[in-house]
């Protein structure tokens, strides 16, 4: 019951993090954990992020029902329910409404991603999905097959989803994509962008891979030629 309630608290307190960094307005957005295996704590329908208490939050199974709880689970809990049942490793999901992420898909503008060191090594690249009805079980269609290689994800004109292997690992995912949007929005004010060298980008994705975060081959995908090589490297950067 300690570790349950344990749980809570610190899904209440990223909550207010996700909320008091401007990541989500009103009652926008969720977050979740799993528990149990096959069970998850939810944030519920209609509550904001910043205002959760640990007696608030619902627990729910895998086909969405209500095991204890006042109130209803999240609207969107099908697109948390599709990310845990695609990754076994994921503890925790943030789905948040971070503004500059949410411009560039408005805008129709593709948030370059092979332009800022930290957000190749973090993530590859983040994926954009197609555009989902908020609310729906369009949002489970759009991310299940994504979510399967990425911990990143933007949803068109919605928002973002994050996983980790705690919630303070899938809230730090959604720090760091908006931190990084920001910096890009900031780049096209200023009139470009500039695309790190061909040769530092295969480094970093050597790197990103030796060092257990993620495979390379998106990055070459994304920001390479075709037919580049990616040097393999041990963890501390040393190529072998």
């Amino acid at each position: 019951m300690d570790s349950d309630w344990n749980l809570r608290r610190e899904l209440c307190e990223i909550g207010r993090l996700v909320y008091e960094k401007g990541l989500v307005g009103g009652t926008d957005g969720n977050i979740s954990a799993r528990v149990l295996g096959d069970r998850l704590l939810i944030s519920p329908s209609g509550s904001c992020l910043g205002m959760l208490e640990p007696a608030d939050l619902v627990l729910i199974d895998q086909a969405g029902r209500v095991i204890t709880g006042r109130g209803k689970p999240s609207s969107e809990r099908w697109m948390h329910i599709a990310a845990y049942a695609e990754r076994p490793d994921v503890m925790a999901a943030i789905h948040a409404h971070p503004p500059a992420t949410v411009a560039f898909t408005v805008a129709g503008i593709e948030m370059d991603p092979c332009a800022l060191p930290e957000v190749i090594l973090a993530f590859g690249r983040v994926p954009v999905t197609a555009y989902a009805t908020p609310a729906t079980t369009e949002g489970a269609v759009v991310v299940r097959e994504l979510i399967r290689r990425h911990d990143a994800l933007v949803l068109d004109r919605h928002g973002s989803i994050t996983v980790g292997k705690s919630l303070r690992d899938a809230f730090f995912k959604l720090e760091k994509l908006e931190h990084g949007a920001q910096t890009m929005l900031m780049a096209h004010q200023l009139g470009q962008t500039r695309r790190l060298p061909p040769e530092e980008i295969a480094k970093l994705g050597a790197l990103r891979e030796a060092m257990g975060i993620g495979p390379a081959d998106e990055i070459a995908s994304a920001c390479l030629p075709p037919g580049t090589r990616i040097p393999r490297t041990g963890p501390s950067g040393e190529r072998y």
